[in-house]
Parts: structure tokens; C-alpha cells; sequence
């Protein structure tokens, strides 16, 4: 089978990788560089911010991917020798009001998540800011430092022989024949293939457009910064307010993020500085010593509930999805690719694709 993917987030590249490990010739398109949009703006927590508050769509495959993490960051080392550092540190959540929704959840799905004494967090996170009443904790809680795992995914595509990967080839339109799309339009020529696949995150909605489909699917800005400390600065992630810190295992300390409906706009703010530096100062008062060392921000794909769409467009023959996981592309990749892989691939899927289906009744926003 011939798979065109337009788009090389994490998303496009480990969909790639799995269809290619099954025999499939791909190609992936991207309109600038690979890895360089959502996927590496992202602070790369291996679970949704707050998972209670999500569906069980989303849930279902958040716990796939949560429990495959750790075996795909080991083949991605194998493979191409860069180290996607993953890291189990567990995370914090500080004063929620919804605590006890929380632990409810917790006890239903049977994850390690539990309260625990404010004397006990202030021992564990020596660093973390006072005043903190509350706190629960889930200890499997990992991070992925997203930057590496898209240079591995990346490097792990240029050594199979059945990819071929594009830069700097936006697609432009589709080839269609009646109702069937057979390929797409780009400066450097057509590409055709038996299955295109649309993972163009932010801008995938705008690409269905042409072909008179409507996909509630809209950019949705986060700013983020970095700092840098000692290595062993900051042992846990936590999280308050809707901000969070991650700590990297050099010592780099991500906080983030904000989250505005502001278009294809990236440029980053002196507000957002302003109010990620009050989140940085208030959850870790040392901080206030430190300048950060970058500033940036990326555009998430937006969607209905955070339920990406992932399967084969029922109206034109040959076209697929897999789009839309919102705040969730890096927590979601290694299920949502699976369950594309399955589906084209015409393969038992891991988990029921329906919630999933890019159908009539959810093109809409």
C-alpha cells in the first residue's frame, strides 16, 4: 500500500513509522521543517493536565499511550541511538477544586493517583512555593523531552528504506477523482497514493476546506518558557492554577502555558512573559533569581472536547484522519497512530475507533 501523510508532527512521523514497519511505502509532506510546530512547542507531560476532566475517548487512549511510552522511547534509542529522555518523575497538583473528583476518577480507572499531606510535598519539593494548601499526587507520571523524541522519530524515518520524508512542501490541494482523492497537489509536483492521510494539526481543517469538508479543528496559541537550574532543582513536575513547571534532566525547567484563540498568530507576548513569570515566581519562588533563557509559542490543533478524529473520511474514498488531539498530540501519539495503523491496515483496532470516526455528526464545532 502507497500512504501519503501531510504533515510531520509527532503525529505524522510515528504514524509513518508504524504503517513503514508493516511494509507500507510512505511519504510524509510537511510545509516547513519536520517536527518544528505543535509537537516541539509543547511541554511534553505524558498525560492530560487535569485527565478527570476529560472524556472517556480521550481516556482510553491516553492510558495506552501512557503505558506505551516507555517501550517506544526505548526502540526509538535503539533504533537511531538519540534518547528521547523519558522520565517518570510523577506530578503534583496543588489546590484544585476539584480534588475530589479526582480521586474519584482515580479509584475508577485504577490509577496511582492519592492525596498526601502538604509537610509531605514541601519535604519532597524543598523548592516549591508556600502557601500551597492541598495537594494529590500520581507517581507514574512521566515527561518526554518532545524536541529529542521528534529528532529520534525523525532519524528512525531516514533509516527505513520504504519513507520518504519532504520538507518544505506545503500541499495545496487534493487530486481527487469523483469520490475518490488519490493524492495532492505541491510546488514540487503531485504525489499520488492509495491512502492520504491528513496530520497537519492546526492547519488540517483549512486543507479540508477545498474539498467542501468542515472540520472543527482551529489554531489555539500556547506561550511557554524556559529556564535553566541544577540538575537536581526540581525532582517532581507540579502543577496550579492551570501552570505547571517540568524539569528536564539537565536541569532545564519548563513553565507553561497559556492558551489563546488568537488565529495563526505565534509571536510571543510581553503579557503572556509577564503572567508565565508570576506562575514560575509563585510555584517556585527561586526562580526569581533566574532569567529565562527562551520564550516561544506554538499552535494547538483545537477540537470539540479534545477528541481527535482519527479514521477514513466516509464521503471520499482514500482519504484518512488523524487530527485535532488539541493539548494532547505528544499524550495521545502512540495510541492514536496505532488505531490509524489498525484501521487502514484493516486490523482488529486497539480500542473501539467510534468515538473517533470523522463523521457528519461531528463536523461541526
Amino acid at each position: 500500500m502507497n500512504v501519503l501523510i501531510i504533515g510531520a508532527g509527532a503525529i505524522g512521523l510515528q504514524s509513518a513509522r508504524l504503517l513503514a514497519q508493516q511494509g507500507c511505502q510512505v511519504t510524509v509532506l510537511d510545509q516547513a521543517e519536520a517536527g518544528t510546530e505543535a509537537s516541539w512547542a509543547g511541554g511534553g507531560i505524558v498525560s492530560p493536565l487535569y485527565p478527570w476532566r476529560y472524556s472517556p475517548a480521550v481516556t482510553a487512549l491516553a492510558h495506552w499511550s501512557q503505558d506505551a511510552y516507555p517501550q517506544l522511547a526505548g526502540q526509538l534509542l535503539a533504533e537511531t541511538g538519540l534518547d528521547p529522555q523519558l522520565q517518570v518523575t510523577g506530578l503534583y497538583w496543588l489546590d484544585l477544586e476539584d480534588e475530589a473528583d479526582a480521586l474519584t476518577w482515580a479509584g475508577a480507572h485504577q490509577r496511582p493517583l492519592n492525596k498526601v499531606a502538604m509537610p509531605e510535598v514541601y519535604r519532597d519539593v524543598p523548592v516549591l512555593g508556600e502557601g500551597f494548601a492541598s495537594a494529590i499526587f500520581m507517581a507514574g507520571v512521566a515527561n518526554i523531552r518532545n524536541p529529542r523524541l521528534l529528532q529520534s522519530l525523525k532519524a528512525a524515518l531516514h533509516r527505513l528504506p520504504n519513507v520518504q520524508l519532504v520538507e518544505q512542501c506545503p500541499a495545496t490541494g487534493f487530486v481527487r477523482q469523483g469520490s475518490r482523492i488519490s493524492g495532492v497537489r505541491t510546488p514540487k509536483g503531485i504525489f499520488e497514493a492509495d491512502r492520504t492521510v491528513v496530520a497537519a494539526g492546526a492547519w488540517s481543517s483549512g486543507l479540508l476546506a477545498g474539498l467542501g469538508l468542515t472540520l472543527p479543528v482551529r489554531p489555539m496559541k500556547g506561550q511557554m518558557i524556559l529556564f535553566r537550574c541544577a540538575e537536581d532543582f526540581l525532582p517532581r513536575m507540579v502543577m496550579a492554577d492551570g501552570r505547571y513547571a517540568i524539569p528536564r534532566r539537565d536541569g532545564h525547567i519548563l513553565v507553561g502555558s497559556t492558551l489563546e484563540d488568537v488565529g495563526f498568530d505565534k509571536t510571543p507576548t510581553a503579557e503572556a512573559l509577564d503572567s508565565l513569570l508570576a506562575s514560575a515566581h509563585s510555584l517556585l519562588p527561586a526562580l526569581e533569581q533566574a532569567r529565562p533563557v527562551r520564550h516561544w509559542a506554538g499552535l494547538r490543533p483545537g477540537s470539540p472536547e479534545g477528541i481527535p478524529f482519527i479514521g477514513a473520511v466516509p464521503e471520499l474514498e482514500g482519504l484518512w484522519l488523524n487530527c485535532g488531539h488539541f493539548r494532547n498530540g505528544l499524550v495521545l501519539a502512540p495510541a492514536s497512530c496505532q488505531l490509524l495503523a489498525d484501521l487502514l491496515l484493516e486490523r482488529p483496532p486497539l480500542v473501539d475507533p467510534q468515538p473517533y470516526q470523522p463523521v457528519a455528526a461531528r463536523m461541526a464545532w
